[in-house]
C-alpha cells in the first residue's frame, strides 16, 4: 500500500483528503505545517506528499527542500492558487512532479496521484545498463526507448527548431537550449538524443535546480563508500551513467560556482573522479544544457563561469514560448486531449469555437505544461463530445475577460480619430497630429511587446489600465469601443 502525507493548513482540506485517499486504497497522514510535515518524514518515508504551496510557517519551496532532504525519492506534487502558478512552475523546476489548481477536484486529484507513482515506480526500475554492479541515484531519470508521446508544432517559429535539431543532432556538440519553463526544452533534448549516433545509449536528465551545493558533487560524480558520513555504499553519478550517451542538464544556471568549477574539468578533460575516489574514469558524454536565463549575461556578471559556458555553447537553440507561436496551440491541445481521452477511457471529440478562441488568446504562462493540465481537467468535466467553455478552469475564463474586455467609456470624450501621417493634413493642424501619430506609435510598440495584454502593456507605459483604455479610444484602429 502506497504511503501518501497530505500538508495543508487548512485542517478540513486534510480531513477531506484524508478520508477521501483512504477509500482509494492509500495509507494517508497528514500536518498542519511544514515543521509537521518534516517530523512526519523523519519516522516514515512517504512515497507521494501532497502539500498546499502557501504553508503558515514555510513556503513550498522551502518544504520542498526539506523532503528532497529526507526523502528523495518521494513524488511530490503542489497544491496551488491560480495566481501562484508561476511559482508552483519554479517548484516543478526543482523536483515536484505536477501541481493543482484550486479548487480541487478529488477525481483529477486522484489520476495525478497514480501517474506520480507509476511514474516514480517506473523510474525507479528504468532498466539501464548497471555499471560495476552499482545503481543509479533515486531521481535521475535514465531511459532509452524512444518517447512516443512526442510532437512537433506547424509554426514557423517550429519549423525553424525542427530544422536546427536535424542539424546538430548527428554531431557531437555541446547544445545549450533557452526557453521558459514548461516550453518543452526537454523534449527538443530528447529528439536530438533521438536522431544522434548515441540513441541506442542512456539519455539522462537532472534538474540542476534541485541540486544543493552538498549533494550535487555526489549527484553528477558519484562517490566511494565511506567518502562522507552516509555514504554507506558507493554510489554512480549521472555522467557516469550517461556514459556514451547523452546528459541532459535543466536549468544548468542554479548550479553552484564550486560545481560549475569541478563540471569545467569534465567538459575539458572528459574525465570524472568520484568523490572519494583515487582514479579517474574516463568519460565520453554527450552535454545538453538547458536554461531560462541568458547564460552570457549570467557569466558576464559573474553568476556562471565564462570558460563553462563557452565550452557548452558550440550550438543553441531558442525555444519560443506557446504565446509566440499561437497556430502550434490548438495542435497540442488536440494531441492533449487525445493523450488524455486514452487515459480516462472517454471519447470527447473535440472543442467549441467559443473555446479555441479562449485557448488561442490566453496568454500560456505555464506554456505546454499549463496547457497539458487545462486539458487534462476540462476532459475529466465534458460529458459531451465537445469541450465547453464551462469545463474550462473559472480563473481562464475570467482572465480572458480581464484581457478583452475594456472598461464602460466615459461620457464628453473626444471623437476618436485615425492614426495618419503628418503630410496628410492641413498644416495649421500637423503639429497636433504629429504628436497623436506618436502616441499612437508608442501605444502599439507597447502591445506588441507584451503580446496585446493591455495590463502589461500599462505597465509598460507606467500608467493605468483605465489611462491606457483612454489613450487607445482616440484611435479607431484599436477598435476599443
Amino acid at each position: 500500500m502506497h504511503k501518501i502525507l497530505v500538508v495543508d493548513d487548512d485542517n478540513d482540506m486534510c480531513l477531506l483528503l484524508n478520508r477521501f485517499l483512504t477509500r482509494n486504497g492509500y495509507d494517508v497522514s497528514s500536518a498542519n505545517s511544514g515543521a509537521g510535515a518534516i517530523e512526519l518524514m523523519k519516522k516514515s518515508k512517504p512515497d507521494l506528499v501532497l502539500c498546499d504551496f502557501r504553508l503558515d510557517d514555510m513556503t513550498g519551496v522551502q518544504l520542498l527542500a526539506k523532503i528532497k532532504e529526507y526523502n528523495p525519492a518521494a513524488a511530490v506534487i503542489i497544491i496551488t492558487g491560480y495566481s501562484d502558478v508561476k511559482d508552483a512552475v519554479e517548484v516543478m523546476k526543482m523536483g515536484a512532479y505536477d501541481y493543482v489548481t484550486k479548487p480541487l477536484f478529488p477525481e483529477e486529484i486522484l489520476i495525478t496521484i497514480k501517474k506520480a507513482l507509476a511514474n516514480e515506480s517506473s523510474e525507479r526500475q528504468v532498466a539501464v545498463k548497471p555499471v560495476a554492479g552499482k545503481a543509479a541515484s533515486a531521481g535521475v531519470k535514465a531511459r532509452t526507448a524512444y518517447n512516443d508521446k512526442y510532437i512537433a508544432g506547424e509554426s514557423r517559429e517550429f519549423a525553424e527548431i525542427i530544422k536546427q535539431i536535424k542539424l546538430v543532432a548527428p554531431t557531437n556538440y555541446s547544445v545549450i537550449i533557452y526557453g521558459e519553463s514548461g516550453s518543452g526544452k526537454e523534449a527538443i533534448a530528447q529528439q536530438i538524443h533521438q536522431n544522434s549516433k548515441r540513441k541506442d545509449k542512456n539519455f539522462v536528465a537532472i534538474d540542476c535546480g534541485a541540486l544543493s551545493t552538498e549533494l550535487a558533487g555526489s549527484e553528477l560524480f558519484g562517490h566511494e563508500k565511506g567518502a562522507f558520513t552516509g555514504a554507506l555504499n558507493q554510489k554512480i553519478g549521472s555522467l557516469e551513467l550517461a556514459n556514451e550517451g547523452t546528459i541532459f542538464l535543466d536549468e544548468v544556471g542554479n548550479l553552484s560556482y564550486e560545481v560549475q568549477i569541478s563540471l569545467l574539468r569534465v567538459v575539458q578533460e572528459r574525465k570524472i573522479r568520484r568523490v572519494g575516489g583515487l582514479k579517474d574514469i574516463e568519460l565520453d558524454v554527450r552535454i545538453i544544457v538547458a536554461s531560462n536565463e541568458n547564460l552570457w549575461e549570467a557569466s558576464r556578471s559573474g553568476k556562471f563561469r565564462e570558460d563553462l559556458y563557452h565550452r557548452f555553447n558550440e550550438f543553441s537553440i531558442m525555444v519560443p514560448s506557446l504565446r509566440q507561436r499561437k497556430s502550434d496551440i490548438m495542435i497540442f491541445a488536440r494531441h492533449f486531449l487525445n493523450l488524455t481521452n486514452a487515459e480516462l477511457g472517454k471519447d470527447v471529440k473535440g472543442f467549441t469555437p467559443e473555446v479555441e478562441d479562449i485557448l488561442k488568446n490566453y496568454i500560456w504562462y505555464g506554456n505546454l505544461r499549463e496547457l497539458k493540465n487545462v486539458i487534462k481537467r476540462s476532459t475529466l468535466l465534458t460529458d459531451g463530445d465537445l469541450i465547453e467553455a464551462r469545463s474550462l478552469p473559472f480563473e481562464i475564463n475570467n482572465f480572458f475577460k480581464l484581457q478583452f474586455d475594456a472598461p464602460p467609456a466615459e461620457k464628453n470624450e473626444p471623437e476618436a480619430v485615425s492614426a495618419s501621417h503628418v503630410k496628410d493634413v492641413p498644416y495649421e493642424d500637423r503639429l497636433k497630429t504629429a504628436n497623436l501619430d506618436a502616441e499612437y506609435e508608442v501605444i502599439l510598440d507597447a502591445l506588441k511587446q507584451s503580446d496585446f495584454n493591455k495590463s502589461k502593456a500599462a505597465k509598460l507605459l507606467n500608467v493605468d489600465r483605465k489611462t491606457l483604455y483612454n489613450k487607445m479610444r482616440q484611435f479607431k484602429e484599436f477598435n476599443i469601443d
